[in-house]
C-alpha cells in the first residue's frame, strides 16, 4: 500500500491597515499589492476623501477617516498597521495598535521631538508588539550590494564614506508644493526629514559613530527649515563619513531620486564608487577599474528599495526572527540626527560617547 500524500494548509494571508494617503504612500501601497502574502484591507487617513481615492485606486475594500481609526481596528483587527502619515500622528497610532496587539511598522521620521520618538518606541515595547521603523535607504541595491563587498573583505579595512547629494528640488519659488506641501514650513527640514536616512546608511555600513560635526545652510529663503548640509561622521573604528548634501542645487541626471547621490568608499585595498544610474565600480588598488554585476531596477521607489524593506517585514513577521530595522535601532540613527542640529548651534563637534 502506497504511503499517504501529505498535504500541507497555505500560510494565512497577512491582513494590513495602512494609515495614510499622501505622495509617499503610493510606494508603499504598490508594493504591498506585490506581496502575495498581504492582503491591506482598509485605509485609514485625516483627509477622508483622500482615504477614499487611495482606497479606490489600489483596490481596498474599506476607507475610513482617522477619528474612526479605533474603530476600524476593533472590526477589522489586522495583524499589523503601516503608518505612513505625518510624524505628529505616530505616537497615538502607535498606541492604538500596541493596545490591541497588532504589530506596527512605522515610517520615519518617529515624532517631532526626541522625547516622543523614544516614547513611540516604548509604547510598543511595554506592548510586547513587533515594531520595525520604515526606514528604506538601508534597503536600496546599491547600499546592499556594498555592505555584501565590506563584508567579504573585498575593500579590506573601511578608511572613509562620503556622498554627494544635489536634489534640485528646492529652488523654486514654489518649492515642495506639488509633491510634499508641509516640508514648506518644517523649522528643521533637512537633517530632520533627509539627512537622517544617510545618517541610517552610514551607520549600517560602517558601524557606530561616535561624533558629528555639522554646518546647515537655507537657501531658498521661501521655506523655513535648512535645505542644505556638510556632516562629518567619525566611527568607533576610526573611520570617516562625509556627507555634502543640498536640495537646492541641480545634479546632472533626468532622475536624482534614484540613487540619491554620488557615493565612493575608501578602503586599505581600493574603492568603491555608485554613480547616479546606479552603476557601482570596483577599483583595487594597482589594479584597472571594472564595473560591477549586481541587480537593481528602476521599478517602484529607489532601486525598489520600499519592497524589499516590505519584503523583509513579511519574512520576519512569518518566521519570528528580529527585524534589521528595530525602534532602539532607530533611535541611534535619531539621535545622531539631534546630534547634528547641536553641533551646528554650538560650531563645535559634539561627542556620542
Amino acid at each position: 500500500m502506497s504511503a499517504p500524500v501529505s498535504v500541507s494548509t497555505p500560510a494565512r494571508r497577512l491582513r494590513g491597515v495602512c494609515l495614510g494617503a499622501g505622495y509617499f504612500s503610493r510606494f508603499q501601497y504598490e508594493a504591498w499589492a506585490r506581496l502575495p502574502e498581504v492582503e491591506i484591507i482598509a485605509v485609514v487617513n485625516r483627509d477622508v476623501a483622500k482615504a477614499h481615492a487611495a482606497a479606490a485606486q489600489h483596490r481596498i475594500p474599506r476607507a475610513a477617516a482617522w477619528s474612526e481609526l479605533a474603530a476600524v481596528l476593533d472590526a477589522e483587527r489586522p495583524d499589523f498597521v503601516d503608518i505612513i502619515t505625518p510624524p505628529e500622528t505616530h505616537l497615538e497610532a502607535v498606541q492604538l495598535a500596541a493596545d490591541r496587539g497588532i504589530a506596527i511598522i512605522c515610517q520615519k521620521p518617529l515624532a517631532p521631538t526626541w522625547h516622543d520618538s523614544v516614547a513611540v518606541v516604548e509604547t510598543a515595547r511595554r506592548a510586547g508588539v513587533r515594531f520595525m521603523v520604515h526606514e528604506n535607504f538601508r534597503w536600496q541595491p546599491w547600499y546592499r550590494e556594498m555592505r555584501r563587498l565590506l563584508d567579504a573583505g573585498v575593500l579590506g579595512d573601511l578608511f572613509s564614506i562620503n556622498i554627494r547629494m544635489r536634489m534640485g528640488d528646492g529652488w523654486q519659488e514654489d518649492a515642495y508644493l506639488a509633491r510634499q506641501p508641509f516640508f514648506r514650513t518644517y523649522p528643521r527640514l533637512f537633517v530632520y526629514e533627509t539627512g537622517v536616512h544617510f545618517l541610517d546608511t552610514f551607520r549600517y555600513l560602517g558601524g557606530e559613530i561616535t561624533s558629528v560635526y555639522t554646518r546647515l545652510q537655507k537657501r531658498n529663503t521661501a521655506i523655513k527649515g535648512e535645505d542644505a548640509a556638510q556632516i562629518v561622521c567619525g566611527f568607533a573604528s576610526g573611520a570617516t563619513a562625509i556627507l555634502d548634501a543640498s536640495r537646492y542645487n541641480e545634479a546632472d541626471t533626468d532622475n536624482a531620486r534614484y540613487t540619491f547621490g554620488l557615493v565612493r568608499l575608501d578602503g586599505s585595498k581600493g574603492h568603491l564608487e555608485l554613480d547616479l544610474e546606479g552603476n557601482l565600480t570596483l577599483k583595487l588598488l594597482g589594479q584597472p577599474s571594472r564595473r560591477l554585476d549586481y541587480p537593481h531596477t528602476r521599478e517602484g521607489f529607489a532601486g525598489d528599495c520600499v519592497y524589499t524593506l516590505q519584503r523583509h517585514f513579511v519574512d520576519r513577521m512569518r518566521d519570528g526572527a528580529p527585524f534589521e530595522n528595530t525602534g532602539d535601532d532607530y533611535l541611534k540613527s535619531t539621535a545622531l540626527m539631534e546630534a547634528c542640529y547641536r553641533s551646528h548651534a554650538s560650531g563645535q563637534v559634539v561627542s556620542l560617547v
